[in-house]
């Protein structure tokens, strides 16, 4: 059984992700298009449009152009949105890297995108610089010193197959892979929210979601700008500054992450601000508890509801449209976007599940990715026949809402950042005291889940000393929040970690 969209099929614009996010810049001239919430540092569409132009052109005299990759190694601020479309107007692709990464996961993503320059923020310019060491990349730019020109580049592109960002993703196991999204993957995207989510000139966006995640990309600041609303951004959400910029921007439309709807719906004085200007609230990322939900809900004054995608997929797959925000029920994530198809299948098979019963779900549309770059073999184990496998369990009402019922893969999600088990263990088994280890996520009160390490180890060693062993070497929110010491490690006859097992140990 195949669902599909209750909206008609959109047309696809055949142009570039810049072409089609800054067309309409001219014509919003003066209108604030970008500004800092900390800082108050703002761009008007045509102070945007005039710097994308020539950053483009100072990229160009560098050599960056078509068949390139950069890397942009920063937080949201105004100028991200420059440094993307000045190199995608060169015919590169980008590569965002989160900067709290440490420096050895920053130079293995480097190396992986095959990165020839690195865009920084400014604050972590030492750090860029020793990647760039580390990985042989001659130029790294700041931000506040992106080269200029006169003449901006008119490259010659194909948008249904020029890679356009190259975000890093585990997927539905392992380690992080390079997930190709083209130009037209990620305009397809832009126009299906569109059709659903009508964001205009009127709108103001807080963006404190990261950029570098491609739900802070495409949903908060790519769909802001294509619509000629007002995006508010801040490098991190600390509740009492949020809430002030909500009220002090009069924002309307509001994207959260789980732990931030369990703040507003926990924390005192919300309602000592002014939020009357909030029409739309949107969570992604993870699940979120339908009682947090009504909770914060009732102190916003404003209905939350879900969406649902995943990097592969640009990522939107589904939304509750802006016209059925007051009937759709809390806890689903809405209904397919146009031009997108879904399956739900018996997990491990290609058998369709009768309605109503839960199966994994697949997707289909123009937003799923072209491939993970130099990985074939990924490739096709995750999209078979055009189909994406999603790795989520998933079951769809009467009414043709999909409720998420469970994760099939192994990713912890924290805070809406993905975490992979493997890459822990293989820290933990380089401990000298470490035999054996394995890592589940339990459920945490402010990251929904978290990474809780099973251990098997040769000699006493304390907890504490192997949480710190990890933090040391990964970003912090990747770090074990909880170890378990056990005499050995459940496995399967082939050796496969039965985390199930470890999971229904765990209280």
């Amino acid at each position: 059984m195949i669902y599909s969209s209750p909206l008609p099929d959109i047309e696809v614009p055949d142009a570039t992700l810049t072409e089609y996010v800054l067309g309409g810049a001219e014509r919003y001239g003066d209108k604030t298009a970008l500004v800092d919430g900390r800082t108050g540092e703002s761009l008007t569409y045509a102070g945007l449009r005039a710097a994308v132009d020539a950053h483009a052109a100072g990229l160009a005299s560098l050599g960056v152009g078509p068949g390139d990759v950069v890397a942009l190694l920063a937080g949201n601020q105004p100028r991200y949105a420059v440094a993307v479309h000045a190199v995608l107007s060169t015919g590169a692709a980008i590569t965002p890297v989160n900067p709290v990464l440490t420096l050895p996961e920053i130079t293995k993503q480097l190396l992986a995108s095959g990165a020839k320059a690195l865009i920084t923020a400014d604050e972590v310019v030492d750090k860029a610089r020793e990647a760039a060491t580390a990985t042989g990349i001659q130029h790294v730019l700041p931000l506040s010193e992106l080269p200029a020109g006169d003449t901006p580049p008119r490259p010659r592109l194909d948008p249904a197959t020029t890679v356009a960002v190259l975000p890093f993703s585990s997927g539905t196991t392992g380690t992080a892979k390079g997930v190709q999204l083209t130009h037209r993957n990620l305009v397809a995207n832009l126009a299906q929210q569109r059709a659903g989510w009508r964001i205009g000139p009127d709108d103001v966006q807080a963006a404190v979601l990261p950029f570098f995640h491609i739900y802070g990309f495409t949903i908060i600041l790519n769909s802001g700008l294509l619509g000629g609303a007002t995006v508010v951004t801040l490098p991190r959400f600390e509740l009492r500054e949020y809430l002030r910029t909500l009220e002090r921007h009069r924002v309307t439309r509001a994207y959260f992450a789980p732990p931030m709807v369990l703040a507003l719906a926990t924390a005192e004085g919300v309602e000592d601000h002014d939020l009357s200007s909030l029409r739309y609230a949107l969570c992604g990322a993870a699940p979120l508890d339908i009682d947090v939900t009504e909770r914060a809900e009732r102190r916003l004054g404003c209905l939350i509801r879900q969406g649902y995608g995943m990097t592969e997929a640009s990522p939107g797959t589904h939304q509750v449209f802006d016209d059925a925000f007051t009937t759709t029920p809390p806890g689903c994530v809405g209904k397919l976007s146009p031009n997108t198809e879904a399956r739900l299948v018996r997990p491990g098979t290609d058998e369709d599940v009768p309605p109503g019963e839960p199966g994994e779900l697949l997707v289909r549309g123009p937003q799923v990715m072209l491939g993970y770059l130099g990985n074939a073999e990924a490739t096709a184990s995750a999209i078979t026949d055009g189909w994406l496998h999603t790795g989520d369990l998933v079951r769809v009402d009467e009414d043709g809402n999909f409720w998420i019922v469970d994760r099939l893969k192994e990713l912890i999600k924290y805070k809406g950042y993905q975490v992979a088990p493997a890459e822990l263990e293989a820290v933990l088994l380089t401990h000298p005291d470490v035999t054996d280890a394995a890592v589940v996520g339990v459920p945490h009160a402010e990251g929904g889940e978290a990474p809780k390490a099973y251990v098997v180890a040769s000699r006493p060693v304390a907890a504490e000393d192997l949480m710190a062993f990890v933090a040391g070497q990964v970003a912090p929110y990747k770090k074990v929040r909880s170890v378990e010491f056990v005499s050995e490690i459940p496995k399967s006859p082939t050796g496969k970690i039965l985390r199930r097992v470890l999971k229904g140990t765990s209280g």
